[in-house]
């Protein structure tokens, strides 16, 4: 490709040099600039790509495009100017994999929580239905079953764009994309017009310095989709319903329980018998019927009802979303594990009181006998963040496992002594084993009939982060290890039973 065709429809500024450069690929990280590749200086919160032209130059760049006046000596480097380098990189990016968005038919979902649940189920749903499905999310970008993993819920526009090409190449019909608050008030995604667009619900999240300035900036931000859609699908119980909806764009559809929606949530009721553990969904409106939810909890049917209003609008036969919704599991996202019909082990993302509370609290609404919760905390954590996972646990749950969970660079054995107070303090009974492998399977063959197991913090990471080390660990590959016979009778250390 030639650079004046990666610049075609954008507004730039040739400082010097020719258009008529022969280029490769995009790059906006100087350690990763390959021969030909065109140098994007991208301004971030931490770095400024304009203070690494000398090391691109170095490696052989031609061509570089900034959004400030640079001294370059070199004649012969090609200089563009562009007003944002960060706002035109999606264009400059779907320009180089020519314009991936426009062969897919675009889902997109926002809120603070519910967004990886209800992509899975959509996922599930269009599966069932035989359709190719791509997803772009928390887990990471899911390519004919493949994961990708990234730092970021929705990643920088370039990589947005290289994965819908990859999405086209592999006959993938539908893209199901996590749109995070950050990713809208930034711009990554701003050049993609979304066929549809959900809204799970909001409360107060990455508020902070180096996130949104205030409540209000974060609120805004997510209610942006809803002018880059065709259809967006609200929940109408969501006290941000208004602001998500008064400058929308859109054709807005509704669902909820609370007012007269499009869909209506009837009745919600726990279910646990044999195998299943999950939720019935009763509907009204555009459909009237039952459904089971292969995931616990009120929010659960909530996000079922987003998936099942969207696949009703795409005319997905019913009994594909009765399928998809009884068999989908989200990797982290309490993912259930059924043990011999005995006892269930849940891995959840749960890694602060809100969550943790809200895990235990649901999971108690269901026919268990004991809830056993296996815990750390994460390195860079307040004392009192420590502190009160202990007296959520403590009060909740009928035993506490306190193990390791990412210390970082920090010490483990004070973490858990912070946790520990958190526990004693409420009369919470407890056990600690730091390794945590150990002490996950101390508790999978130590459990009793109808325990519930939760597995907390870890969710869909498959690594351990100890001294600035990423060590591999994956509490699923644990478990169906476990499931296969191995290390059911292995106890590495030794304690009472539970």
């Amino acid at each position: 490709m030639q650079l004046k065709e990666l610049l075609k429809d954008i507004p730039y500024q040739l400082v010097r040099g020719n258009l008529e450069v022969e280029i490769k690929d995009i790059c906006y990280d100087s350690r990763d600039y390959q021969k030909k590749d065109v140098f994007v200086c991208l301004v971030g919160i931490d770095t400024d790509g304009h203070q690494y032209i000398e090391d691109v130059i170095k490696k052989g760049c031609q061509v570089i495009i900034t959004s400030k006046e640079v001294d370059v000596n070199d004649n012969d480097i090609t200089i563009i100017r562009v007003d944002d380098t960060r706002r035109k990189l999606p264009y400059l990016s779907a320009n180089l994999f020519h314009h991936p968005a426009d062969k897919l038919i675009k889902i997109a979902i926002t809120g603070t929580k519910g967004k990886t649940s209800t992509s899975w189920m959509i996922k599930n749903i269009l599966e069932a239905a035989q359709e190719k499905v791509g997803v772009i999310g928390t887990i990471g970008t899911i390519i004919d079953g493949k994961i990708t993993s990234h730092k970021n819920t929705t990643p920088e526009s370039y990589l947005v764009q290289k994965y819908m090409r990859k999405m086209v190449n592999a006959g993938v019909k539908y893209l199901i994309m996590e749109a995070s608050s950050q990713a809208l008030w930034v711009g990554r995604i701003q050049n993609i017009v979304f066929d549809y667009g959900i809204f799970t619900n909001l409360s107060i999240d990455h508020v902070g310095p180096r996130e949104h300035a205030s409540y209000d900036d974060y609120a805004n931000s997510k209610a942006l989709l809803f002018k880059q859609c065709k259809v967006g699908i609200f929940n109408q119980d969501d006290m941000e319903f208004t602001r998500m909806t008064k400058e929308a764009t859109c054709e807005i559809l509704t669902y909820g329980k609370k007012k007269e929606s499009n869909l209506m949530i009837k009745e919600v009721s726990p279910i646990h018998e044999n195998d299943f553990l999950g939720t019935k969904l009763q509907t009204e409106g555009v459909i009237q019927d039952d459904f089971l939810i292969s995931s616990p909890g009120d929010f659960s049917a909530y996000n079922a009802a987003a998936a099942i209003l969207l696949a009703n609008t795409l005319k997905i036969n019913i009994r594909y979303i009765k399928e998809g919704l009884q068999t989908f599991q989200v990797p982290g996202r309490l993912q259930i594990f059924n043990i011999d019909n005995r006892f269930k082990v849940v891995i959840d993302f749960a890694h602060n009181k809100l969550s943790m509370e809200s895990v235990i609290q649901t999971m108690r609404k269901y026919r268990v006998n004991r809830i056993i919760t296996l815990f750390g905390c994460g390195g860079g954590r307040s004392y009192d963040r420590r502190v009160e996972l202990g007296c959520i646990s403590g009060k909740l749950a009928d035993l506490s496992i306190i193990t390791t969970d990412n210390p970082r660079w920090d010490d483990v054995h004070l973490i858990n002594a912070d946790i520990k107070k958190g526990i004693e303090s409420v009369g919470g009974k407890y056990l600690i084993i730091e390794d945590r492998k150990e002490a996950i399977l101390y508790a999978l063959n130590h459990a009793k009939e109808r325990d519930v197991i939760l597995l907390l913090g870890k969710g869909h990471e498959n690594f351990q982060e100890i001294k600035g080390i990423k060590y591999d660990f994956n509490e699923t590959e644990i478990i169906k290890t476990y499931l296969k016979g191995e290390n059911a009778n292995d106890e590495s250390i030794k304690l009472s039973k539970l």
